[in-house]
């Protein structure tokens, strides 16, 4: 258990006996009366929203998780598949659990799925995927390699900006916090 206070965005905690990712904390001294923690808190069973007041001095109890690593597998019109790598058990998420985090799947990317109570109840990317542009426009003759960006298309479906140097076929790496071009993969 923790003190209200404590409370930090990003954490895991049981409010009413249900586990909520805490999305956002606020600070509140009144000029008259006791302090309060305001948060934005998400249900990680229903995916719903709620904010919700804490008196300050008011006990929180830390959601305990269990984290697996887990390849991806494939998808099909009942979830993403997901297999584990130590005991070979297969799970189906569905693309709300995933989140942004479906820009990155493609077959054997090893995630972070966390489980509570034996439900999985969020999922986590490598902080760093590689993938291959499919589309993107032709070069622009005189442009410089810093000076301009453009959209590509990756293997996975997922558009993001690039540098005008990058063609089709390139392998690039990507930051998956941001969602965000880091630089070209090294090749073999």
């Amino acid at each position: 258990m923790i003190v209200a206070t404590q409370v930090r965005a990003g954490m895991t905690i049981l409010h009413n006996n249900e586990p909520y990712t805490v999305l956002t904390v606020s600070h509140i001294t009144p000029g008259k009366g006791r302090g309060m923690v305001s948060s934005k808190l998400r249900n990680l069973k229903t995916g719903s929203t709620t904010e919700y007041r804490f008196r300050s001095d008011e006990k929180v109890e830390k959601a305990r998780l269990e984290q697996r690593e887990m390849d991806y597998l494939y998808n099909d019109p009942a979830g993403y598949h997901f297999m584990d790598s130590a005991t070979y058990e297969q799970i189906s998420l569905d693309a709300n659990l995933l989140g942004d985090n479906v820009h990155y799947l493609k077959e054997n990317i090893k995630f972070i799925v966390e489980f509570y109570d034996g439900s999985p109840v969020g999922a986590e990317a490598p902080k760093v995927v590689e993938l291959k542009v499919v589309d993107t426009a032709p070069r622009l003759k005189g442009a410089t390699a810093t000076a301009s960006q453009k959209p590509a298309t990756l293997e996975t479906g997922y558009v993001v900006n690039v540098p005008d140097f990058v063609e089709v076929g390139t392998v690039i790496r990507l930051d998956t916090i941001e969602g965000k071009y880091l630089d070209r993969a090294k090749s073999d």
